[in-house]
C-alpha cells in the first residue's frame, strides 16, 4: 500500500488575481469596441478591423489551448498533427499581420492608430492571461476532483476492513 497524505496542496489562483484577469479582459475588450465603434472613415474599413479583433482574440485562445496542451503531451498532443500546428500558428500571425496591416493603411489620425493599436495589444495579451487562468483552474478542479476520489476510495476501503 502507497503511504498517503491527506496534506496535499492544489495550486489555485487567488481571487484577486482571477479578479484582475477579468477586469483587465472586459476593459479591453471595452476599448476595443469602443475605438472600433467610433472609428472614422469608411463602414468597410470598420468591418475590417472588427473581424481583424475577432480573428485575433480567436486565435489567442486556440494558440494558448495548443501551446499549454503541447508543453503537457510532448511536441504534439494525441490527434494533433504537424499540420494543425502549421494551422494554430500560421492562423495567429495571420491574424496579427492582417489586422496590423489594416491598421497601418487606415486613412485615421495617428493618435487614433495608436489608441486601437494598444487598445488591440491590450486584447490579445489580457486572452492570453484569461486563457491560462481558466485553465489553470480548470486543471486545479480536476486535480481536487481526483484526490477527493482518492479519499473516497480509501475511505470505503478501509471501512471494508
Amino acid at each position: 500500500m502507497h503511504p498517503f497524505s491527506s496534506n496535499v496542496s492544489i495550486q489555485r489562483d487567488t481571487r484577486a488575481w482571477q479578479m484582475q484577469v477579468w477586469i483587465s479582459f472586459g476593459l479591453a475588450v471595452f476599448l476595443c469596441a469602443t475605438g472600433l465603434t467610433w472609428l472614422p472613415g469608411q463602414a468597410l474599413d470598420r468591418a475590417f478591423m472588427v473581424m481583424g479583433y475577432v480573428f485575433c482574440l480567436s486565435a489567442a485562445f486556440v494558440l494558448a489551448k495548443f501551446v499549454r496542451d503541447s508543453q503537457r503531451g510532448g511536441a504534439l498532443t494525441a490527434g494533433d498533427t504537424p499540420m494543425w500546428k502549421l494551422v494554430v500558428w500560421g492562423g495567429f500571425f495571420t491574424a496579427m499581420g492582417l489586422t496590423g496591416w489594416g491598421l497601418l493603411r487606415m486613412d485615421i489620425s495617428e493618435t487614433y492608430k495608436a489608441f486601437l493599436g494598444v487598445s488591440w495589444l491590450f486584447l490579445i495579451s489580457s486572452a492570453f492571461t484569461l486563457a491560462k487562468t481558466l485553465r489553470d483552474r480548470h486543471e486545479a478542479d480536476l486535480a481536487e476532483a481526483r484526490l477527493q476520489e482518492r479519499r473516497e476510495a480509501r475511505a470505503e476501503a478501509g471501512a471494508d476492513q
